[in-house]
């Protein structure tokens, strides 16, 4: 079974961005956080939007998901924000090993 997960969110400002990130990296919930700007097109509300955002991935244990979910959606200003996260099947050892010792 996969030990580690990617998990992705995006955000439409950055300050909101940052402050989650160090909340996750402050209680050692992920080893690391990585910033792209994007643009997302998408239907809300029956709308067609396509807006500048900005997509946040954090690397973690899967058993840390939860907490990780949580405290998104506690700072998120987005009524449905994007939460996701996918396995990662297979990675540099030491890579992995790193993201282990980082992460509570």
């Amino acid at each position: 079974m996969n030990k580690y997960i990617m998990i992705m969110s995006t955000f439409d400002s950055m300050e909101e961005l940052e402050k989650v990130s160090n909340i996750l990296l402050e209680k050692r919930l992920v080893s690391c956080t990585q910033v792209s700007t994007i643009k997302s097109t998408y239907y809300w509300k029956g709308k067609l939007v396509t807006a500048d955002e900005y997509l946040l991935r954090m690397k973690t244990k899967k058993e840390l998901y939860s907490d990780v979910e949580k405290i998104i959606l506690e700072n998120h200003s987005y009524e449905v924000p994007q939460v996701v996260a996918y396995d990662i099947s297979m990675g540099y050892s030491e890579y992995l090993k790193w993201i282990n010792k980082e992460t509570k």
